[in-house]
Parts: structure tokens; C-alpha cells; sequence
């Protein structure tokens, strides 16, 4: 439909159910997403379109938290994680000429011509041109069709709050893509793989590929990366706002700078220790066989790396039980699994804090202030640290009815707006109306 008609049915609260339905929107929420909706359509209407006459189309993709298997999938483990209800949102039209042109609210516009596509560019790493240009690298790789568009996009997944900004405009160029050029047939799984593609030949960045699934398929999602090269993806059938509970996000406002020796030593030690037993992941071992060769391992790599190699052998096994209980509707089971996991991270993985900065202890204080607080109440929850952890977000599944005050308190602390309450977004990348 025209844009002029798109925003006139946005108006008119058509959209508004699938605010609720299919973004997971909270019901008392939806005009606020229907003001966030008018201001992304005005401005594409502003940058490419003052009449509206275009034929367009409205999309929205959620971001990601990481539920369970706290640093697991790079040692082929299991994780959870579930898509949630901060978006980006996008208005697209179709053009002609192969250009790509996107106006993102409040950074410069990206004009990406075809050609772009043809190889990676170092020159562009670490941009969100890159990424377009990767997206339509990888439609053409696995043979789905392509070409230009103009689009505009708003979000509300902030950059640095460890919800996946990254991964949500990744899949939101490849939803863009699938529904101009491709009838909206590719499944939410393939854009994810196509987006892993594009943010490390393109971007440059060597990720791994829980964010971009979680994004696109929506729900929560587990994902088994065995053999990595085709992780078994789940979806799971399990809804926290019927369960009562919302998942309150709290940012503690910790400095990211020169934490990259912290994230990598990580995935290096348990790799230490799986090499020194003989193998590449510690996938491929036991827990009896590291208790076994203990000595051995504690001079050839030293505790800490033993630590986290426990860390991961028990955290595997933690999320085959979370899954389970998720599948099961066993809300008990799977907040025992999380509560566990936040201790396993905090004792043995130690990704909590940096050693460089013991001063500085925003998650430890935050997970502190969440069990002190909800315990005194009598409250039923799980907390633990959220993402690859040393600075930045801890999570907490509280009743939804605490919520409100949980997240007043912990904002006492750590500021006004630290704290996001969330819903799980039931679908990943959808096209609205």
C-alpha cells in the first residue's frame, strides 16, 4: 500500500494488535509503539517521500537476551535466549536503480550502491554500511533475490545495553530484503545465518550466531552448537506474561573500555584446557575426565581456566535441564536453572567484574542490591549476570506485579532509565499491517 495509506491505517490503531499480539508489546504500551510507528514513517516520508505516494511496507524486528549458557557457544555448548519487546522498526520502499539507501534516526544516511556487494571492504568495517552490503552478499550466495529500497528505521534497542542493536538491524535489512524481493518466504533461521555471514566477512566482527537467531525467529529460542556449522535451532513454546513474570534488564553503567582481553581470555582458557585433554572445545570432554587429569591441568593452565572449564561442563548440562523445564511449563525448574547459572558465572567463570578495575563493580553491586531486595520481599525470582558480563547488564525474571517497585529501587541506584521491564516478543522479524 502507499506510504500516505500505511499511515493512515497506523493511525487508525489497525496496527495496534500486532503491536500486542506479535511485538509483544504491553497492552498499556501500544500507543507509545504507535508514536514510535508515525515518527519512523514520517521520517522516510521527510527523507525520500513528502507525498506518501510510494508502495511501501512496514517491518519490526525485537532485540535479544541472553536467558542461559553464559559463554557456552564458543566451545560448541548450548544456549537459550529469547527475543524481547524493544525493536527497531523500518518503513521500506522499493527502487530500481539496485541502490540502497537507509536513513536510521539520528545517524547519518547509509547509500549503499549494488556493487558494494560484490566483496567485503576493509575500509568499512565496522559499519552499518558494511552490514547492508553483507546482507545482500549473502541473499545472492544462497540464491534469493535482491535490489534497492529506501527505507528509514527507529529503535529503541540501545546501542551498548547488551540487547543485540547489531543483530536486530542485521535481521532487519534481511527482513526488508525477504518481503520487497522475496514474498517473505525465507525462514527467520536462514536471515540469522545470512546476518552471522554478513557481521564477519563484512562488519568484521567474528560472532557467533545465538543473537541474530533470537532477533529473527523470535520466542525463546535454544540452540545446540555441537557441530557449528549446522546448530540445532528450537523454538520454545513458553510464555513468561502468561507465567506472571516480566524480565527487568538493569544497566549498571559500567565502562566497556579495554575489556576486550577480559572477553577473550574467556573462550583462550577453556580452549587451554580442552587442548591440553587432547581435543579443540571442551564440548568434546567430561567433567569426571577434568576432575581426573586435575593436577596436570591446574599447572598447564592454571585455576582459573580450570574454574571455567567446570563452568562450562555444568552450564551445558544447566541449559539441557532449563530447556526442558521451559518445555514442560516448569517455571520453578527454569528460575532454579538461572539462579544457578549467575552463581556458576560469578564463582567459577568470574566474568562479573575486571581484575583491571576492582574498583569498579556495577554488576557485582547490582546482583547484590536484586537478591538482597527480592529475598527481604519474599519474592519468587532469579537474577544473574546478563551477556558476556565484566561491565554493562545483570537480568532478573521478576512477577510482574514486583516489577514496577524492583525497578525503582535498582533506579535509585544505578539512575533514571537504567532499568528496561520486558516482555518476551512471541515472533522474531515480521512485516506489520
Amino acid at each position: 500500500m502507499t506510504i500516505r495509506n500505511l499511515k493512515a491505517r497506523v493511525l487508525a490503531g489497525d496496527a495496534d494488535p500486532a503491536f500486542t499480539d506479535r511485538c509483544g508489546i504491553a497492552p498499556e504500551r501500544a500507543a507509545d509503539q504507535r508514536e514510535r510507528v508515525l515518527r519512523c514513517i514520517q521520517l522516510y516520508m521527510d527523507k525520500y517521500d513528502p507525498a506518501g505516494a510510494r508502495d511501501g511496507m512496514l517491518f519490526s524486528v525485537g532485540g535479544r537476551s541472553e536467558i542461559s549458557g553464559n559463554h557456552t557457544d564458543h566451545n560448541h555448548g548450548r544456549v537459550i535466549a529469547a527475543s524481547i519487546s524493544l525493536d527497531v522498526l523500518a518503513v521500506a520502499a522499493p527502487r530500481g536503480d539496485g541502490l540502497i539507501r537507509v536513513q536510521s534516526e539520528g545517524f547519518p544516511e547509509d547509500v549503499v550502491p549494488a556493487e558494494a556487494a560484490e566483496a567485503p571492504d576493509e575500509t568499512k568495517f565496522f559499519t552499518s554500511a558494511a552490514i547492508i552490503a553483507g546482507m545482500e552478499r549473502a541473499f545472492l550466495d544462497n540464491g534469493y533475490a535482491v535490489g534497492g529500497f529506501d527505507a528509514a528505521t527507529t529503535s529503541n534497542v540501545l546501542k551498548g545495553s547488551g540487547l543485540s542493536s547489531s543483530a536486530a538491524f542485521e535481521v532487519m535489512i534481511g527482513n526488508i530484503l525477504n518481503h520487497l524481493y522475496n514474498d517473505g518466504k525465507i525462514p527467520g533461521d536462514v536471515i540469522a545465518r545470512m546476518a552471522q555471514f554478513a557481521e564477519n566477512r563484512f562488519f568484521g566482527k567474528p560472532c557467533g550466531l545465538m543473537d541474530q537467531t533470537a532477533c529473527a525467529v523470535g520466542g525463546f529460542i535454544t540452540i545446540d552448537f555441537a557441530h557449528p556449522a549446522s546448530p540445532v535451532i528450537e523454538k520454545l513454546n513458553f510464555d513468561l506474561s502468561a507465567a506472571g513474570y516480566a524480565l527487568c534488564i538493569t544497566d549498571t553503567g559500567g565502562n566497556h573500555a579495554d575489556l576486550n582481553e577480559d572477553y577473550a581470555s574467556v573462550p583462550a582458557e577453556m580452549k587451554s584446557v580442552a587442548a591440553a585433554l587432547g581435543v579443540s572445545v571442551l564440548r568434546e570432554v567430561t567433567r569426571a575426565r577434568v576432575l581426573a587429569d586435575l593436577p596436570r591441568l591446574r599447572e598447564a593452565c592454571g585455576d582459573r581456566a580450570v574454574l571455567r572449564a567446570l563452568h562450562f561442563l555444568a552450564e551445558n548440562e544447566r541449559v539441557a535441564a532449563q530447556v526442558a523445564a521451559l518445555r514442560a511449563g516448569d517455571l520453578d525448574g527454569f528460575l532454579d536453572g538461572v539462579l544457578a547459572s549467575g552463581n556458576s558465572s560469578f564463582r567459577y567463570l568470574q566474568n562479573v567484574y575486571t581484575t583491571k578495575n576492582v574498583r569498579e563493580q556495577g554488576l557485582s553491586l547490582a546482583l547484590c542490591l536484586t537478591e538482597q531486595y527480592l529475598t527481604e520481599r519474599g519474592v519468587r525470582a532469579a537474577w544473574r549476570v546478563h551477556g558476556g558480563g565484566f561491565a554493562g547488564t545483570i537480568q532478573a525474571f521478576v512477577p510482574a506485579a514486583e516489577a514496577p517497585a524492583y525497578a525503582a529501587y535498582m533506579e535509585s541506584v544505578f539512575g533514571a532509565g537504567s532499568v528496561y521491564t520486558l516482555r518476551i516478543r512471541p515472533e522474531g522479524a515480521i512485516r506489520l499491517l
